[in-house]
């Protein structure tokens, strides 16, 4: 039985299962593994899973070797002369003035390749630049072009919500976004609120997409008619993450109620139900989750103050008078109006004791 474990390789934007193959390699260990393009530094990231053992042996390729020493020395190697390659490539673009965008390089773990990523608009001809930069390297050149949310995953960054980007943690491969799954989230379709650095549609509105199109599929839709113990009343929002509807009742003030309490009509224009049973359980979780000190408030949910009368609309309550010594001398007070005008006449008098 072979022990598949996660390994991520830079090459690779999802991870790779490989056959441990004897090595106890754990969670952090840096092993060298045997890929398409050769042998390649990697990470492991998980560890085994049973879903994943139950494959062929020959569905994994076993690891190398753990890194050793030696092989963290090389890998420092080639990172320094990466910088060094990244920048004679952004020179070598002037150089040549082609119309592309420089993103990143890398070099194999043998060293005796390195591959160029850029963006472009349109087809380039880089053929000269492929010579000049194979000259001067001393190793064989692959120009790659990428696409923006390629870049944006090899280059990283912070997102709206604050977290790294998707594409650079999750490292999974794209997936089609569409801008109806904006719509199908009641999220507001301005291109700077749902567009992501890349400037294409974010990767995050196709994770909760399903979730909301599964809960709208069993929810009655905004505006939609129930009927309640307390008379009809009209859905005013949903939400999709609790599984919870707001219902507003004129006779009363709207109240949210989960989906499994509503009762959906079976005919089509069959209004939507809410029971007597499922309404007096709402009423009692509410009462539980008001504080006892709060509850004999005026206008609480459940509460015994909510029997109190609230003033009446057009009276204000009394005002109470001040006490003697509460009272504020009633001193009169020059208006600034009447200064400006002494200012303006040019008057030398002094000020007078009042003031």
């Amino acid at each position: 039985m072979p022990a598949p474990i996660a390994v991520r390789v830079r090459s690779v934007p999802r991870v790779v299962w490989f056959d441990c193959a004897g090595t106890e390699a754990v969670p952090g260990d840096h092993v060298i593994v045997d890929t398409d393009r050769g042998l390649e530094l990697g990470t492991v990231v998980d560890e085994c899973h049973h879903s994943c053992a139950e494959k062929a042996a020959d569905a994994f390729k076993p690891i190398v070797r753990l890194a050793t020493a030696e092989d963290l020395r090389r890998a420092a190697e080639l990172a320094e002369k990466e910088s060094f390659a990244r920048a004679r490539f952004r020179e070598m673009i002037q150089a040549h003035k082609l119309d592309m965008k420089p993103v990143g390089v890398e070099y194999l773990f043998s060293g005796d390749k390195v591959i160029f990523y850029f963006t472009a608009e349109e087809r380039v001809d880089f053929r000269e630049l492929v010579r000049n930069l194979a000259s001067e390297l001393k190793a064989r050149v692959e120009m790659r072009q990428i696409g923006v949310r390629d870049e944006a995953r090899m280059l990283g960054g912070v997102g709206h919500c604050g977290e790294q980007l998707c594409c650079a943690r999750m490292g999974q491969e794209f997936q089609p976004v569409s801008i109806r799954m904006a719509k199908e989230q009641d999220l507001s379709l301005n291109p700077l609120k749902i567009s992501g650095l890349c400037g294409r549609l974010m990767c995050c509105l196709r994770y909760e997409f399903d979730a909301y199109k599964d809960f709208k599929s069993r929810a009655p839709k905004k505006g939609a008619k129930i009927e309640t113990p307390l008379g009809e009343g009209v859905v005013v929002s949903l939400d999709t993450p609790r599984e919870q509807v707001k219902v507003a009742v004129s006779s009363a003030s709207p109240m949210v109620v989960p989906l499994s309490a509503i009762k959906c009509g079976k005919g089509k224009g069959c209004p939507c139900s809410i029971s007597q049973e499922a309404l007096d359980e709402i009423s009692a979780k509410s009462d539980a989750a008001t504080p006892a000190l709060f509850r004999d408030l005026p206008g609480v949910p459940g509460g015994a103050g909510a029997a109190g009368k609230p003033p009446e609309a057009g009276k204000s309550a009394k005002r109470v008078a001040p006490s003697g010594a509460d009272k504020v001398s009633e001193k009169p007070v020059r208006s600034a109006g009447r200064r400006r005008r002494r200012r303006r006449s040019g008057g030398q008098s002094a000020p007078s004791g009042s003031d």
